[in-house]
């Protein structure tokens, strides 16, 4: 899960629909595990570090980096 990779200091930095695979059960359609994928923008980082390089997917930017960026309506 994100709190996992998160306490382990791992940020993916690319977080999508598309990079979010579900599996069920195929019997009973009940979703049996969430898996996380692509981690080609991942980074480990040191506790309390600042990142400040832009990444990832715009149309998934989170909106504080967006206002943090200048991009505020």
């Amino acid at each position: 899960s994100l709190n996992y990779l998160h306490s382990a200091n791992v940020m993916h930095r690319d977080i999508k629909p598309e990079n979010i695979l579900i599996e069920k059960d195929p019997r009973t359609e009940e979703v049996c595990q969430i898996k996380i994928t692509d981690f080609g923008l991942s980074k480990i980082v040191a506790p309390n570090e600042v990142m400040m390089e832009s990444c990832g997917t715009p149309a998934y930017v989170a909106p504080e980096v967006l206002i943090k960026k200048g991009y505020k309506k």
